[in-house]
C-alpha cells in the first residue's frame, strides 16, 4: 500500500473511531461525552497523526486547506475517506443497538453560530499544532483539549457541540447548521491564527 493510500485509510479509520465512540457514548447517555471525544481524538493524533495529520473532520481538513497545509487532491480524498468512516460508524453503532431516537433537527441560525464559535476555538488549537509552534509531544493534548473546549462552548451557546460534519452523520444531526457552522468556524479560526503569527 502506497503512502497516499495509507493516509486515506488512516483518515477513514480515525473518523470511524471518533464517530463511533461519540455516537455510542451519546446514545448510552454518558454524561462525559465531550471529555471522551477529546480523549479519543488525542489518541488518534498520537497514533495516526504522523500518517495523515489526524484531521478526522471535514471542517478541519478545509481549514487546513485554507492555510495551504494540504493539497486540493488530498482535501477531496480526505473528505471522502472521512465520509466512509462516518458511514461505517453509523452501521457499527446500529449493529451495537444504538440508534438516534430523534429525527434530524431543523436548521437553526443559533445552532450554526454556536457550532462556528465552538469550532473556531477547536481549529485555533489545531492550527498551532499544524504550524509546528507547539511541542510534538503535546500535540494530542492540545488538539484533544481544544476539541473539549470547543464542544463545551458550543453546548453553552445552544448547539449539541458536534463540531464535525462526519460525526453528525451517525448522530443523525447532519443538517446545514452542523455542516456549515463547523466549516466556517474552522476556516476563520485557522486564518485568525495565521494572521496573529505572520
Amino acid at each position: 500500500m502506497n503512502h497516499s493510500m495509507k493516509k486515506y485509510v488512516a483518515e477513514a479509520l480515525g473518523t470511524f473511531g471518533l464517530a463511533f465512540a461519540v455516537t455510542i457514548a451519546a446514545g448510552r447517555g454518558f454524561g462525559l461525552t465531550p471529555l471522551f471525544a477529546g480523549l479519543v481524538l488525542g489518541l488518534f493524533v498520537y497514533t495516526i497523526g504522523s500518517l495523515s495529520g489526524s484531521h478526522v473532520n471535514p471542517s478541519i481538513t478545509l481549514g487546513l486547506f485554507s492555510l495551504k497545509k494540504i493539497s486540493s487532491r488530498d482535501t477531496i480524498c480526505y473528505i471522502a475517506a472521512q465520509a466512509v468512516g462516518a458511514g461505517l460508524a453509523f452501521l457499527a453503532a446500529k449493529a451495537a443497538g444504538v440508534t438516534p431516537a430523534a429525527a434530524v433537527p431543523a436548521f437553526s441560525w443559533g445552532v450554526l453560530v454556536a457550532e462556528a464559535v465552538g469550532t473556531f476555538f477547536f481549529a485555533f488549537g489545531v492550527a498551532a499544532v499544524a504550524s509546528g509552534r507547539t511541542h510534538a509531544e503535546l500535540s494530542g493534548v492540545i488538539v484533544g483539549g481544544s476539541l473539549l473546549s470547543g464542544i463545551i462552548l458550543a453546548g453553552l451557546l445552544g448547539s449539541a457541540g458536534v463540531l464535525n460534519p462526519a460525526v453528525a452523520i451517525p448522530l443523525n444531526m447532519f443538517n446545514l447548521a452542523y455542516v456549515l457552522g463547523p466549516i466556517i468556524g474552522a476556516v476563520i479560526g485557522m486564518q485568525a491564527y495565521k494572521f496573529l503569527h505572520e
